[in-house]
């Protein structure tokens, strides 16, 4: 019963339409029905003979009731409609006038009643007079055999009261039937729609579906409405992002650490069956949450057709990975680092390759890839798994891949072709993502939310730190660009130096890092390791 009901606050707004159909069309069939009336006459039926005792009077009594059961009968009978038709003088047959007439006998009376129906008052009136005035008549002429008077008679009461409105249609009952019917089908329609939808909604949709584990379910955020962006996670109150779609990223950080305490996952790339389910948005802000832990974090943007991250945070595209894989740079070269602690650092996708699947999948990315991930946190941005195979080649060398779906977007079909597309290159899935969750509605099965006004973390946007206002978000015109503006853009030539303006490297964080090892007495700055520091930690954490 909660399923139906979750199903039916889904589409309560398609129920209520056809609610309301149906009603609209009670009264349009009422409205082009003809109208008719009813009028009623009606006559006792009496004994003739007394002589005022009480038992004669009872007598005529029974007499009376045994014979009106008989007299309704005879109201159906030709002759009273030729006699009711002589009366008004209408040409109607006597077929038709009976199929106007209705007979009955009130329960323990005496009384016999004559329902008349017409297209007009008058007309039903004069019928229902002229109806019970043939009864009489043949009733008394049948009981006296036309010769002196008879046990009974019937005697026919006050003249038939005009009707003052029409008995049918009954428009408020036609639009309460219309109502209900389309009220069931409005349920009919919302449960077969519901058997047959094949997009993921809940946790349990993917787990069922295919057989992978859920790390994360981000809500639906207003500040990723209208296109792509990154929040502060050393900060609750930056006034970035909400309340619960941080700490649902959190919560994602956490499971990703767990996924495999023995093996844990130094280099995950970050995919998804279609464009436009959030990976990159995901990428970039479980690469900030991790790097607000203190951990060093590189984040890779490896969609070499369509980049997104160098405009997320907010520098060039035109040189990264790609000019590092095919020699024409350094990745000290090209790693912007982003936050003033020197945790997390950016690789832009850098100019279009005419192989790019051949190219993430070289021999020098992997090892590139590895050697990054002894001193640091590498995640992998990669294009989606249905459009090309690039993050398929990715996951067959990298320690876990992660695989963001939309709930109420992404079919299960998709779901299933998406992680067998992982399987066949024997990449390790760590989890999947339902991204978009409603925070309200049927469909909504996130209950972070509600703790957030608890707690206290409704801010103002004014208290953000001075550096965070370089990761401006960008709107989703500014990243979807035309494929001929994009080709241009990612194909001017050499280094230019304005690319990394304003901006620390990779390079300066490690010749930093040196500089302060050699001098004496001066204290290393927050957040810098060696990489000997950084070599033990690694130790550390994989527990060697």
């Amino acid at each position: 019963m909660q399923k139906v009901v979750r199903i039916l606050r889904a589409y309560w707004k398609a129920i209520v339409a056809l609610t309301i159909v149906g009603s609209l069309a009670g009264f349009a069939w009422s409205a082009v029905q003809p109208r008719v009336y009813t009028a009623d006459a009606s006559g006792y039926v009496a004994a003739t003979s007394s002589d005022g005792s009480t038992g004669a009077a009872l007598a005529g009594d029974q007499l009376a009731l045994s014979k009106v059961k008989s007299f309704v009968d005879m109201g159906y009978w030709r002759s009273v409609a030729e006699s009711a038709r002589q009366q008004l003088g209408v040409d109607d047959s006597p077929e038709d006038l009976v199929q106007r007439i209705h007979v009955s006998n009130p329960v323990d009376t005496v009384n016999i009643r004559v329902d008349a129906t017409g297209s007009t008052p008058e007309a039903a009136r004069d019928l229902a007079e002229a109806w019970i005035h043939g009864m009489t008549s043949e009733v008394n002429g049948l009981e006296t055999g036309g010769n002196g008077e008879g046990a009974v008679r019937l005697i026919a009461g006050d003249s038939a009261r005009l009707p003052d409105a029409p008995s049918s249609p009954n428009v408020k009952l036609d639009v309460l039937i219309g109502g209900l019917l389309g009220a069931v089908a409005g349920v009919v329609f919302a449960l077969v729609r519901r058997a047959f939808d094949r997009r993921v909604r809940t946790a349990r949709d993917i787990t069922d579906a295919v057989d992978a584990s859920v790390v994360g379910v981000l809500p639906v955020d207003k500040d990723l409405a209208g296109g792509r962006a990154v929040f502060s996670f050393d900060d609750i109150k930056d006034g970035r992002g909400s309340f619960a779609h941080k700490e649902a990223m959190r919560e994602l950080r956490t499971n990703l650490q767990y996924v495999d305490v023995d093996r844990p996952a130094r280099i995950m790339v970050i995919t998804s069956p279609l464009p436009g389910d959030g990976k990159s948005t995901t990428a970039a802000n479980l690469a900030v949450s991790i790097a607000a832990t203190g951990q060093s974090v590189v984040l890779i943007d490896a969609d070499l057709r369509r980049p997104v991250l160098g405009g997320i945070f907010g520098f060039s595209d035109d040189v990264g990975l790609s000019d590092v894989l095919a020699g024409r740079a350094q990745i000290e070269q090209v790693a912007h680092q982003v936050d003033e602690h020197g945790r997390l650092f950016v690789v832009a996708a850098g100019r279009t390759p005419p192989n790019p699947t051949e190219m993430v999948g070289s021999q020098r990315m992997q090892t590139l890839t590895r050697k990054l991930a002894e001193d640091l946190v590498v995640i992998i941005d990669s294009p989606p798994t249905l459009a090309v195979a690039d993050a398929a080649v990715i996951a067959s060398w990298a320690d876990g891949a992660v695989l963001v779906v939309t709930a109420g977007r992404t079919t299960d079909d998709m779901l299933t072709r998406a992680t067998e597309n992982l399987a066949k290159t024997r990449g390790r899935l760590l989890g999947v993502v339902l991204n978009r969750m409603p925070l309200r509605g049927a469909d909504s099965s996130y209950y972070g939310a509600q703790y957030g006004g608890y707690y206290g973390y409704g801010v103002a946007a004014s208290t953000r730190g001075p550096w965070w206002r370089r990761w401006r978000r960008v709107p989703a015109e500014t990243v979807s660009l035309p494929d001929a503006e994009a080709a241009s853009r990612r194909t001017s030539g050499g280094l230019p130096p304005e690319n990394v303006q304003g901006l620390r490297t990779l390079a300066h964080r490690r010749t930093a890092t040196v500089s302060a090892g050699e001098s004496a007495g001066d204290p290393a700055p927050v957040g810098a390791r060696s990489g000997a520091e950084d070599s033990a930690h690694l130790r550390r954490s994989r527990g060697k």
